[in-house]
């Protein structure tokens, strides 16, 4: 099938190497994504010690709802979503942890729909 030129043998041996190593990543990344919990218990863990918004959020007896917002003011109902109109204020940890999992899903966006690989 192959001429005896060795420069094509490695490059297939090279090309096939890449793909089964691609492969290898990506069943890994699902499976520590999707079956280690540990993965998301810890950011959740972090952002509930040291993040101040969410402890406001916790001690207060009444929280906002959506419709009682002022007009021209957001109050998101989820945490996470006032975390990032609060960008400013919330703590260096918090900035590190949700620019991770925003750059994350962001990449996997942009890597998926190019059909370039991606778990």
């Amino acid at each position: 099938m192959w001429p005896l030129d060795p420069s094509r043998k490695e490059v297939l041996r090279f090309a096939i190497s890449c793909r089964v190593l691609t492969l290898v990543l990506q069943v890994l990344t699902r499976f520590l994504g999707s079956s280690t919990p540990i993965v998301y218990w810890f950011p959740a863990y972090l952002l509930q010690d040291q993040e101040p918004l969410l402890k406001s959020l916790e001690t207060g007896s009444w929280k906002p709802l959506a419709g009682d917002s002022p007009p021209g003011q957001k109050v998101p109902r989820n945490s996470i979503m006032g975390l990032l109109y609060n960008w400013k204020t919330c703590s260096l940890v918090t900035r590190c942890i949700l620019s991770y999992f925003l750059s994350y899903w962001l990449l996997g966006l942009l890597l998926h729909c190019n059909f370039l690989p991606w778990t």
